[in-house]
């Protein structure tokens, strides 16, 4: 074995090349010849130009992308005869298979290694450094021949299945590269005041985010078990989460956020759902949307959340849905209330062009509005106000034009001073919408 072959000369093929370079005549091959440019390379090394010069070697190492590995094996198969295999990727139940797919009823030879480091952490030397090795599809001749060699390098080489090994790895290597990758989104920076343990973590960082992000992919998606892990970091910060959270945010009542606003259907639907579960301290915070409410209580703001989330006639509150796409939540008690939606303006009104109301009451209006208002304009807010009873708020500070009329809970006309206009215009007349109440 006077004569190897390394297949890739990327960052990890050049670290492998100063492993083996002193030992071996080397050939070097990878399809992107700018990588040979203004690299130094001993007088004991042959750039190949063509796929048949690499397999003058009797062994050759695959220092490739794990999505690229594959397909390498599959186009360099007409040139195996007698050879041995190395791969050197960061998984190994992949090339494992991969190997037992393309290398049946052939003679030759696969060995499966994982070299647990790379041109950062080896600049100081390879002493000490730990390599996986698991003889698959090796004679003991070359198995044992490999495995004293890097030890003779003094590596500190461990037997491994490929299965172990990647089990292994989804918890070392792929949670170090995922944790540093979420450092680097987070926009994790230095302060003068870091600790040692700030310090490592910068380091992580960096050390994991010098290497490309196909290389991170890889890693996530080629080990079947770093979904898992993945899955399980997820639980492990919710339980944390919630663990800094307050139980309650204040001991003497409890806080509930609402979809709506003063005078809403949610406020009528808390003070129903309080009344009927004899909850006789409470505060309301008045949030106007689906999103707020289950913002605020991901965030520990309030202690329970209410909003509408289907009613008889105009189905599913899209707005609900979607929010509730973004949060996780647990869903305590549903109930539902009648619904009457009445047609109001202010006093000091001469002429009604446009009804302001949530797309919702729209829907549960939208024969009766066609049939007797089908002059008028009909619109949503935007923001806060897609919220009905926030609107009239906004319009009783003249904050909205004058001509427009509030579609909505008859205790708005008598909260803000309005003018009913048009009474039980909901197209069923028993209306009824179904309401969540929900908590972390």
């Amino acid at each position: 074995m006077d004569t190897v072959a390394i297949v890739g000369f990327g960052r990890f093929g050049k670290t492998l090349y100063q492993l083996l370079k002193y030992d071996f005549k080397i050939v070097l091959f990878d399809t992107n010849k700018a990588v040979f440019y203004n690299y130094k390379t001993e007088l004991n090394t042959i750039i190949a130009k063509t796929l048949k010069e690499i397999y003058t070697a009797p062994t050759i190492f695959y220092a490739v992308p794990i999505s690229s590995f594959e397909p390498i094996i599959k186009a360099h198969k007409p040139y195996f005869a007698n050879h041995l295999l190395i791969d050197v990727l960061s998984v190994k139940l992949h090339p494992k298979q991969v190997f037992s797919r393309y290398l049946n009823n052939t003679q030759t030879q696969a060995l499966l290694t994982h070299p647990l480091f790379g041109p950062d952490s080896s600049q100081a030397g390879f002493a000490g450094l730990p390599l996986v090795i698991d003889k698959f599809m090796a004679s003991q001749q070359n198995y044992l021949f490999w495995k004293n060699y890097f030890k003779s390098k003094h590596l500190c080489v461990i037997k491994l299945s490929a299965k172990q090994h990647d089990q292994l790895a989804a918890q070392s290597q792929g949670m170090a590269h995922f944790i540093g990758r979420l450092l680097e989104q987070y926009g994790y920076q230095t302060t003068l005041i870091d600790t040692l343990g700030a310090t490592k973590l910068h380091e992580v960082t960096k050390q994991t985010c010098n290497d490309t992000w196909e290389l991170f992919l890889n890693l996530q998606n080629y080990n079947p078990y770093t979904k898992t892990m993945r899955l399980r970091l997820g639980q492990s910060y919710d339980k944390l989460y919630n663990k800094l959270l307050p139980k309650r945010i204040n001991q003497n009542y409890l806080v509930f956020g609402i979809q709506g606003g003063k005078g809403s259907f949610n406020e009528e639907a808390i003070l129903h759902y309080a009344a009927k579960q004899h909850i006789h301290h409470l505060k309301i915070k008045y949030l106007y949307t689906s999103e707020k409410v289950l913002r605020n209580l991901h965030a520990g703001n309030i202690d329970y959340g209410v909003f509408a989330i289907q009613n008889a006639i105009g189905g599913v509150v899209q707005e609900s849905t979607y929010a509730m796409a973004k949060y996780k939540f647990k869903i305590i008690h549903e109930f539902a209330i009648p619904i009457k939606h009445f047609l109001m303006k202010k006093k000091t009104s001469k002429k009604v062009t446009t009804i302001i109301a949530h797309p919702q009451v729209l829907k549960q209006c939208q024969s009766t509005l066609k049939k007797h208002y089908g002059s008028y304009k009909l619109v949503s807010g935007k923001g806060d106000l897609v919220d009905t009873a926030r609107a009239a708020l906004v319009l009783a500070k003249n904050k909205l034009p004058g001509n427009y009329a509030i579609l909505g809970p008859k205790g708005l006309a008598d909260r803000y001073n309005f003018e009913i206009i048009g009474k039980n215009l909901q197209d069923d007349k028993t209306n009824n919408t179904t309401f969540f109440v929900v908590k972390r």
